[in-house]
């Protein structure tokens, strides 16, 4: 095991210097606190509230990662199979397993990043009041599980194709569905064609009800249990899809 996790670290640090050997890693990072600074300020109206949270400055991050997240996994594998690149990462001493979690730690580390970086925030609610700064921290944490879990989505369609642009469009799908499965439009369509335990079921998949849990503070087991089986699920299905590529 410490094997497999001394591999993968060697992958994830080639990973993450190679995100900074092009402009498009800060190009990226600015974008990010960009727009979550414009949604917090302008559109979530954070003055106008007269409250000390972060509320407006999270409950964008759904969205924003549904464009942001796959457009980071797009490169995952989709580029190395554009390349040919991935069949000599597969003669390598390492395991597909070892190659696939690298590069997720990498690109999960990276985002993190830029989560990191959005802390002005943060030192802007405090200096304007008392903040529960727990239920920040706790929607920090959430909200990099979340986008752990679209990584790994991404990490997964990205196996399946070597066009980059497709495999943004299904991830951002998939991840769509998936955050939309809880809403109230989407649950009376379910429940209007299937029994009422299949209709919960859609909805205890999706990432938008558990994230909002998080973010008013419940940081529970059952959601934790759900952001990081999503994340290990979808790694699996990404080292069986190489596993075929590698067996063709």
């Amino acid at each position: 095991m410490r094997e497999t996790w001394n591999q993968a670290w060697i992958i994830a640090k080639r990973e993450l210097r190679a995100y900074f050997a092009t402009p498009l890693a800060l190009v990226f990072l600015t974008v990010f606190v960009a727009l979550t600074g414009a949604l917090t300020f302008y559109v979530g109206q954070f003055f106008d509230r007269g409250q000390a949270d972060l509320f407006p400055f999270f409950a964008y991050h759904p969205w924003l990662y549904l464009l942001l997240v796959p457009a980071v996994a797009m490169r995952l594998w989709a580029e190395e199979r554009k390349s040919g690149t991935i069949e000599l990462l597969m003669t390598l001493p390492v395991t597909p397993f070892e190659a696939i979690l690298g590069k997720f730690l990498a690109a999960w580390a990276f985002i993190g990043l830029a989560l990191v970086l959005t802390f002005p925030i943060w030192i802007t609610v405090n200096i304007l009041g008392s903040p529960d700064n727990g239920v920040i921290l706790s929607s920090y944490l959430g909200s990099f599980l979340m986008a752990g879990a679209f990584l790994a989505i991404g990490s997964f369609v990205s196996t399946l194709t070597k066009n980059q642009v497709i495999a943004f469009i299904i991830a951002s799908l998939i991840c769509f569905l998936f955050t939309m499965s809880g809403l109230d439009l989407v649950q009376n369509s379910v429940r209007a064609w299937t029994p009422g335990f299949v209709a919960n079921a859609v909805a205890s998949m999706s990432f938008l009800s558990h994230f909002q849990r998080i973010t008013r503070g419940v940081l529970d087991l059952p959601t934790l249990i759900f952001f990081f089986s999503m994340i290990i699920f979808w790694l699996f299905a990404t080292v069986i899809a190489i596993d075929q590529k590698k067996a063709q």
